[in-house]
């Protein structure tokens, strides 16, 4: 399964089932914590909305679905999305978007950036180490390499989106 899969192949269906299983726990994920999309971290799927986020995303698992290692890459970091979405969406939900927001800020506020900015690269830098070891010992085989390189991209949009997140309430904060 090197390169691209064709069309409509049996491969390029496992390719496909496996995107829009992931790209759907995502989703889901995203809707069980937030279903307005106010605590959505990603600023381009929180302007597409839902119906336009789907639509797009129906075209990326159709495109992607060719190759399977793109398709892997993405999946893989897409069920882990979805685990960290579903972590703590019983909370968002239960405190309700606008107060699950207000609590966060404030825990961010009152602590160190410091210890906070630490233990984000920590988990980070831990979670792309695992990815790194499958890359590094996947003998080069598609599988291991792709999903070791969809938990580093994990890895590395937690720590994107989670920056992205602080640097905006410090400027609120200023």
């Amino acid at each position: 399964m090197d390169g691209t899969v064709p069309f409509g192949s049996p491969d390029y269906f496992i390719m496909l089932s496996l995107l829009a299983f992931s790209r759907a726990m995502d989703f889901l994920s995203t809707w069980v914590a937030t279903p307005t999309l106010m605590l959505e971290g990603n600023p381009l799927a929180k302007k597409l909305g839902w119906r336009w986020g789907m639509l797009l995303n129906l075209v990326m698992c159709l495109s992607l679905a060719a190759w399977p290692l793109s398709a892997i890459v993405i999946s893989t970091s897409s069920v882990l999305v979805a685990a960290r979405n579903f972590q703590q969406a019983w909370l968002m939900r239960s405190l309700g978007e606008e107060t699950y927001r207000h609590w966060h800020v404030e825990r961010v506020r009152e602590t160190r950036i410091s210890l906070y900015l630490f233990c984000l690269f920590a988990q980070t830098t831990l979670t792309a180490a695992v990815g790194g070891a499958l890359m590094y010992f996947g003998d080069l085989s598609l599988i291991p390499v792709a999903i070791g390189l969809g938990i580093v991209s994990y890895a590395v949009a937690v720590a994107f989106y989670t920056l992205l997140s602080v640097w905006r309430l410090r400027r609120v904060m200023s």
